[in-house]
């Protein structure tokens, strides 16, 4: 197994040995050439980490030079993916001395002198400790939402956001506001096409997340390998996978909420972890906007629906993963290609590279990113990021505690969680699993 190898039989095995990187060095730290290429090392070989880093390949000219992961089994099958992928490109496969492992795999990512742009795609308890790392080597950073699982995370990342340089982009992973037609739509209500608004109504039910890695690992290993399950390393289920349609709220609103009252619980799933599998959230906007969010992440029939649905004086929009984009009312519009699906009809993606309306969103999402490094025209999403983050937290915290929780409340409150673990125990990527299949193996940060 690979993560019984030692690392020398491990760079034999994979064709790992120093190839030497075809591409051409930037001609300064943030001043790219139109021909060079952005050099990604990917921290976090899970499945949206190998998800993302393969649509940067794929539609931009950046390329995956790194991996890194606290699990040298992850690392393998990240090397070795990304290997075939750029051969199939035309590009050279990884440098042998571009493999990092172990839980200060993201200190030795951030110091390699052969990576451009750091993706972050581990746990979200360790975004904000990985974006720190990064912003500091003054590599761009493209970093995976939340920001921030707690309150103290949150206000720690506002401070990195501060002291991001002039040219390094740092971008967080909202693909939903890229996708063509809610990028089309959400002109149009900024514009004022639906009147005042006054109520909105949002959903995400989805399927529960599956297990990973069930047999032969520790305690924590397991955790860390099962982190959807666990409160602490993922945030919980507002945080951590709903966060995309309170993020497209704001976004539209141009604010965050104001307070929040909600309710849920842990009532269907019975596995190990402590994530809720429901909530409903009230959330208050400025000038009195109501939205009413629902929430559930269990089951095994694949039902899946998730979106948005804005009421205001003059019109109504629907804003979906899956079904019509579109507005109706006096200044009535609608994405023309999304007609023909019915809501609700789209298939959950445990990568999140989503169909339907959101089919585009991480190619030009990742598009515009590369231009910002390439161009020049850097731009930094902390902030945004928090406010998204926050936004969540409010929610859960309000849930948590069963009564009305505002802003002022939740920043107050300085909420933080524990880890609760040893990371040096998988110092050089030791494991404790003896066996599984690759498949499970990928499941990684």
């Amino acid at each position: 197994m690979m993560n019984l190898m030692d690392r020398r039989k491990f760079l034999k095995t994979t064709g790992g040995t120093a190839s030497g990187l075809l591409l051409l060095k930037p001609a300064t730290a943030f001043g790219y050439q139109a021909n060079s290429a952005v050099r990604i090392g990917l921290l976090g070989f899970g499945r949206r980490g190998r998800a993302v880093a393969t649509s940067f390949s794929m539609n931009t000219t950046a390329q995956v030079v790194a991996v890194g992961d606290i699990f040298l089994n992850q690392v393998g099958e990240g090397i070795r993916f990304f290997n075939l992928l750029n051969a199939k490109l035309g590009r050279a496969g990884i440098d042998g001395s571009q493999m990092f492992v172990g839980p200060k795999a993201y200190e030795q990512l951030a110091a390699s002198k052969e990576v451009d742009l750091i993706q972050i795609s581990t746990p979200p308890y360790f975004h904000v400790e990985h974006l720190e790392a990064a912003v500091a080597s003054g590599k761009h950073v493209y970093c995976e939402k939340p920001v921030g699982i707690d309150v103290k995370q949150a206000k720690q990342a506002l401070e990195i956001g501060k002291r991001v340089k002039p040219g390094q982009s740092v971008d967080v992973g909202f693909q939903c506001r890229s996708a063509p037609p809610i990028a089309a739509i959400a002109e149009r209500i900024k514009a004022g096409a639906l009147g005042k608004i006054a109520a909105i109504s949002g959903n995400y039910n989805a399927p529960a997340s599956s297990e990973n890695m069930r047999q032969g690992v520790g305690k924590d290993e397991y955790r860390l390998r099962n982190w959807l399950w666990d409160r602490a390393l993922s945030g919980d289920i507002l945080v951590e996978q709903n966060i995309h349609i309170i993020d497209l709220c704001n976004w539209l609103l141009g604010a965050h909420p104001v307070k929040a009252i909600a309710t849920g619980g842990r009532s269907v799933l019975n596995h190990a972890g402590d994530c809720w599998d429901n909530y409903q959230v009230t959330y208050t906007y400025p000038g009195d906007v109501r939205m009413s969010f629902s929430s559930t992440q269990y089951g095994t029939y694949g039902s899946f629906d998730a979106g948005l649905r804005l009421f205001g004086s003059n019109g109504m929009a629907t804003v979906p993963y899956s079904g019509p984009v579109q507005i109706v009312g006096d200044k009535a519009w609608a994405w023309d290609a999304s007609a023909a699906a019915a809501a609700g009809t789209g298939k959950f993606s445990a990568n999140g590279s989503f169909s339907d309306n959101l089919a585009f969103a991480d190619r030009d999402k990742e598009r515009t990113f590369i231009d910002s490094i390439t161009s020049g025209q850097s731009h930094n999403q902390i902030a945004a990021g928090v406010e998204t983050a926050l936004s969540c937290m409010l929610g859960r915290m309000a849930g948590y505690q069963g009564r009305e929780v505002t802003w002022e409340d939740l920043l107050a409150h300085g909420e933080t969680y524990s880890l609760g673990m040893d990371l040096n125990q998988f110092a050089q990527g030791r494991s404790s699993y003896v066996s599984g299949t690759p498949a499970a193996a990928r499941a990684g940060w």
